[in-house]
């Protein structure tokens, strides 16, 4: 005969999890599998050397536009925010590998059927690949601004300046571009699934698009081009105030992004994995 169980042997040997921590638990999860694979530490190479590379050659463009015979190129004395912001038009691209292989590689493998088992909700899945992703890209921008900053300025010398407040600034705002777009690149990813039609429709959407607009210029099909992704972020990093204020074309990237998620949400809900 087996004595009855104690009060303490009766009581919950867990504590109910709180709300936030399945997100918790699967933002750690999708930021160890970042981390873990090969692909992700090449990629920052990568970034590092197309980084270092653009903005060194930007900044002897510049000099040498300032140097020749020609006076009509002169650029004159530039920040050297604007040669940072200059080289993430290639750079970015390596960036975005981040965004798009963090979920389209779990399709191609199969492994995405292990993630959806740990973590059922679809949703709380993406928005955990979306803080990593954003976080991480965010991180990496401020690294592959300072190094772009830290290579042009020597090559630029007279020809550049380089105030530590408006540096700082222009080197943030790379950052947040770089995360917002590579925000944009998971969630289109999540929605088509395969590498090369993301990168495709990325291409579409941040270049070939809005310079097909902007080529007969026509003012309504420029002022079109002006809401796309690439556009709006390039009048966010340059400051503009034509033909919005920069704040705006921040506002119009991240709705490009948050929109991005919703098709990846909804078309995860909707598909088997």
């Amino acid at each position: 005969m087996t004595a009855p169980p104690t009060l303490q042997e009766t009581r919950p040997t867990s504590r109910p999890t709180p709300a936030g921590r399945p997100l918790v638990g699967a933002v750690a999860a999708e930021w160890t599998k970042l981390w873990s694979v090969r692909s992700t530490w090449w990629t920052l190479v990568a970034a590092l050397v197309t980084m270092a590379a653009t903005a060194a050659q930007l900044a002897i463009y510049a000099v040498n536009a300032n140097t020749d015979d020609d006076p009509t190129v002169d650029p004159g004395v530039l920040p050297v925010g604007d040669v940072v912001a200059g080289s993430l038009e290639l750079t970015q691209f390596v960036v975005l590998a981040l965004g798009l292989f963090a979920i389209t590689s779990e399709f191609a493998t199969g492994t995405i059927r292990t993630t959806l088992r740990c973590t059922p909700s679809r949703g709380r899945v993406l928005a955990a690949k979306a803080l990593v992703v954003g976080a991480v890209t965010f991180g990496v921008g401020l690294l592959l601004g300072g190094v772009g900053a830290a290579v042009a300025r020597p090559v630029l010398g007279e020809w550049g300046r380089a105030p530590l407040g408006g540096t700082v600034a222009d080197i943030v705002a790379c950052a947040g571009y770089l995360a917002l777009v590579s925000v944009l690149a998971l969630g289109l990813a999540a929605a088509l699934r395969g590498p090369v039609l993301t990168l495709t429709v990325l291409l579409a959407l941040l270049y070939i698009v809005p310079l097909s607009l902007q080529e007969p210029d026509i003012t309504v099909l420029t002022r079109i081009a002006d809401a796309f992704p690439g556009v709006a972020g390039g009048h966010f990093l340059a400051g503009d105030t034509e033909p919005y204020p920069a704040a705006v074309g921040l506002l119009l990237l991240a709705g490009w992004a948050a929109a991005a998620l919703a098709c990846g949400r909804w078309a995860l809900a909707r598909r088997d994995a």
